[in-house]
């Protein structure tokens, strides 16, 4: 019986979230804060924010930045110059967190010496010191700076001055949203929902180079264990819905040279600059945006409750999990995690959207 439920929770979550997508495509747009540790050009990180400014469906409200791949100021220095580019500067941007809730670099070097090397550490380790130094970029600097206020607080406003309608999407550490929850409590019910790019379950390696991260340690990914604490938080707060793509379904894709080639011939206004400074990278950050465009993308998903390992040993960051039935029931919220998609209608949305002229405002 209690299988038979958990199957029915399933397909009944399922069932909604492709509801919710086909009113959206008919009706109003759909108010949308992009979480996202923009770092560098091009890339998984800034294709994603370029990909829901092209949607017809979606109104961004604005970008918060937290450090995550790179420092803070250097990656909200990057997005302001991808949205000149893009002719999109009445998008505003805001600075969120410079640095996790509890983790500090000290920490994971001392966590690295107990437990072993990791391939990614973001900023940390990578002799980057200085979270506020902004070295110069080959696109240039940017002439719009970032919004005042802080990015916790831009998404509280938000949430209340739309009530119900602001979907969140967060493709980077989440830390802003640990702040944002700790400042109003309201703040996780108010929003529409949460979409999240982050954590592993069991990924089928990928014969690429980025498979390292995650082929001997597999519930370690970098955007929950960056954070583990934040990520905790986010996912004990009370959210109407919460869609997770983890590493699991991204690891058969692979935005490739063809790919990057291809953008080249595109009509958007930023597709020089993607063809210029495109990276082939695995799609991590694509296929959230997608999913939540797109549900019907979705092959295979099921419910979990899924929480981070706070606690320090070789597990510190790493994804846990449960069936509905077996939880703790310490808090764990019900989330829709998506383990397949269809990839090459996956890639197809992608480079469609990326490639086609940017829609009248």
């Amino acid at each position: 019986m209690r299988k038979l439920k958990s199957v029915l929770h399933t397909a009944g979550m399922f069932a909604l979230l492709l509801a919710l997508s086909a009113g959206a495509a008919g009706g109003a747009r759909r108010k949308v804060i992009i979480d996202q540790d923009a770092y560098g050009r091009a890339g998984s990180d800034e294709q994603s924010i370029l990909m829901l400014l092209q949607s017809p469906q979606v109104e961004v409200l604005g970008i918060t930045i937290p450090t995550g791949d790179g420092w803070r100021d250097e990656e909200v220095r990057d997005t302001l110059r991808m949205l000149e580019i893009a002719g999109r500067t009445d998008i505003p941007v805001y600075a969120g967190a410079v640095m996790p809730l509890v983790n500090t670099p000290a920490r994971m070097q001392r966590w690295s010496a107990q437990y072993g090397k990791l391939v990614w550490y973001g900023p940390w380790l990578q002799n980057r010191p200085d979270p506020y130094l902004v070295p110069p970029s080959p696109a240039g600097e940017p002439g719009i700076k970032a919004a005042p206020g802080t990015a916790a607080e831009f998404m509280v406003r938000m949430v209340h001055k739309y009530p119900g309608q602001v979907t969140i999407i967060a493709a980077g550490p989440f830390t802003n949203l640990a702040l944002a929850a700790r400042l109003d409590a309201q703040f996780s019910s108010l929003a529409r929902e949460l979409v999240f790019m982050g954590g592993s379950f069991n990924p089928v390696p990928a014969d690429n180079k980025f498979s390292a991260e995650y082929v001997n340690s597999p519930r370690l990914e970098f955007n929950m264990r960056f954070d583990p604490e934040a990520s905790s938080i986010m996912l004990h707060e009370p959210w109407k819905r919460i869609l997770e793509v983890p590493v699991d379904p991204t690891t058969p894709t692979l935005f490739t040279a063809q790919f990057i080639h291809e953008l080249s011939q595109g009509k958007a206004p930023f597709d020089a600059y993607l063809a210029r400074y495109g990276q082939v990278l695995p799609m991590w950050d694509e296929m959230a945006v997608a999913v939540w465009l797109d549900p019907s993308l979705i092959t295979r998903s099921q419910v979990r409750m899924v929480d981070t390992d706070t606690q320090w040993g070789p597990g510190y960051g790493a994804t846990l999990s449960w069936n509905p039935d077996t939880a703790p029931g310490m808090g764990e919220q019900p989330v829709q995690v998506v383990f397949a998609v269809d990839v090459p209608r996956f890639e197809r949305t992608v480079l469609d959207l990326l490639k086609a002229p940017s829609p009248s405002r």
